[in-house]
C-alpha cells in the first residue's frame, strides 16, 4: 500500500498570512515609533496608511487563500488564510473606528467645564510653546460646538472646603495616571499631562478649585497639543475625571 501524503501547502494562504503580519507590524511601529521619538506624527500616519493598504491586500489574499484551501480543495492552509484574515481585520479596525468617530463628534480639541472662563495653563504653557495647537481658548465657536455635542460636561460642585476638594482632585488626577506638572494648593490649580497609549500623543489638563457657597467648585480643562479634532478623547477624559471626583474615593485603573 502506498504511503499517504499530505496535500501541498497553498502559496496564496502563506502569502496572505505574511502580508497580514507585515501590515500589523508596520501599524504597531507607526504608532510606537512616534511615541519613542523616532519620527514625526505625520510620518507615523503615513506608515499607518501603508499598513492599512497592506491589510486590505491581506484580506483579499486571505479570502482567496481560504477559497483555495477549503476542505474539498487539493491544497491545505485554511488555518493560515483565516489567521491572515483576522490579523488584517485587526489592523483595519482602529483606523476605521477613528473615521466613523470623527463623523460623530465636533472638530474641536479643547474641552472645559467652564467655557466662559476656562482654567488657564501656567506651568504647562512653556511646554506647549511649539505645539501645533496653541494654548489659547477658541472662544464662542468652540464653546457652542462643545455645548451641542457634550451638554453634560459642567462644573463639579462639592459640599467640602476648597482644600479638601483640591486634595480629592489631585488624588483623582493621580488615579488617572496623569503626569502631574504642577500642584499649587494656594491657587487651587493642578496641571497635568496625559499620554495616549499607541502614538503617545500628549494632551494637557488643568484643574481649578474655587470656593463656592460654603463648598467648592471644581473646573477642568483638557486640551490636545496636536490635531484639529480629538475624536472625543478630551470629553471622555473630562467625564472620567468627573466620575472619579464625584465618587470621592478614586480607584486605580
Amino acid at each position: 500500500m502506498a504511503p499517504s501524503t499530505s496535500p501541498p501547502l497553498s502559496r496564496i494562504a502563506g502569502a496572505a498570512l505574511r502580508v497580514s503580519l507585515i501590515s500589523a507590524t508596520l501599524a504597531l511601529v507607526a504608532g510606537f515609533g512616534h511615541r519613542l521619538g523616532w519620527w514625526d506624527f505625520g510620518i507615523g500616519f503615513i506608515l499607518l496608511a501603508i499598513a492599512v493598504l497592506g491589510a486590505l491586500a491581506g484580506i483579499v489574499l486571505s479570502a482567496w487563500g481560504a477559497l483555495a484551501t477549503r476542505p474539498s480543495a487539493p491544497r491545505r492552509g485554511l488555518g493560515r488564510a483565516v489567521l491572515g484574515l483576522l490579523v488584517s481585520a485587526a489592523v483595519i479596525a482602529p483606523p476605521l473606528h477613528w473615521v466613523l468617530l470623527a463623523r460623530s463628534v465636533p472638530p474641536i480639541h479643547d474641552i472645559t467645564t467652564d467655557t466662559g472662563d476656562p482654567p488657564r495653563f501656567v506651568a504647562i504653557a512653556p511646554l506647549r510653546r511649539h505645539a501645533p495647537d496653541p494654548a489659547g481658548y477658541g472662544g464662542p465657536r468652540v464653546a457652542a460646538l462643545q455645548h451641542a455635542a457634550y451638554p453634560d460636561i459642567r462644573p463639579v460642585l462639592l459640599d467640602i472646603p476648597p482644600r479638601a476638594a483640591f486634595d480629592r482632585a489631585l488624588a483623582a488626577a493621580r488615579a488617572m495616571h496623569w503626569h502631574i506638572v504642577a500642584s499649587v494648593p494656594a491657587e487651587g490649580r493642578i496641571e497635568a499631562t496625559a499620554t495616549t497609549f499607541w502614538f503617545g500623543f500628549r494632551d494637557d489638563v488643568v484643574i481649578r478649585v474655587r470656593s463656592r457657597d460654603g463648598g467648592s467648585r471644581v473646573d477642568i480643562r483638557s486640551m490636545s497639543r496636536v490635531g484639529k479634532s480629538d475624536l472625543g478623547t478630551n470629553a471622555r477624559r473630562v467625564r472620567a475625571f468627573i466620575r472619579r471626583l464625584e465618587a470621592g474615593t478614586p480607584h486605580k485603573s
